[in-house]
């Protein structure tokens, strides 16, 4: 099993949890998902879309960038959830790989550095970082 350690976190991740999780990452409380333009193209283009369909279908313009869009779901136990619009309905990344950096760096974010609690409900592949005792 590899896991992943980055400075300055706390956890280590296994990738290999995401196999038989349900995508909680990509769904949840509302948020960005930032995109930049070559993500923006290679998102199109693995859809076989032109830029101006992708830009309308699946991105929204909030202030002067774009972020992936979400679908809203009130049915799932009366909780709010707004998954990724490009999360399918086995719950895969359909455009996993193209998928955004911002995606690709997920655990390891800067907000998680500090606040863990959230991410740990979230995340099955985490645990906290064995300390050195020599």
């Amino acid at each position: 099993m590899q896991l992943i350690r980055k400075n300055g976190f706390s956890f280590e991740f296994n990738p290999v949890a995401c196999q038989s999780c349900d995508a909680k990452c990509c769904r949840g409380k509302s948020g960005n998902i930032w995109v930049n333009l070559d993500e923006i193209q290679n998102i199109c283009k693995l859809l076989n879309l032109n830029l101006i369909d992708g830009l309308s279908q699946f991105f929204q313009k909030r202030d002067n960038r774009y972020s992936i869009r979400e679908n809203f779901n009130l049915s799932i136990s009366d909780s709010q959830d707004y998954p990724c619009i490009f999360l399918d309905k086995n719950n895969r990344c359909s455009i996993y790989p193209v998928r955004p950096l911002q995606c690709q760096t997920f655990p390891f974010w800067d907000h998680f550095k500090q606040d863990t609690e959230e991410l740990f409900k979230e995340c099955l592949g985490l645990r906290v970082c064995p300390t050195n005792t020599n």
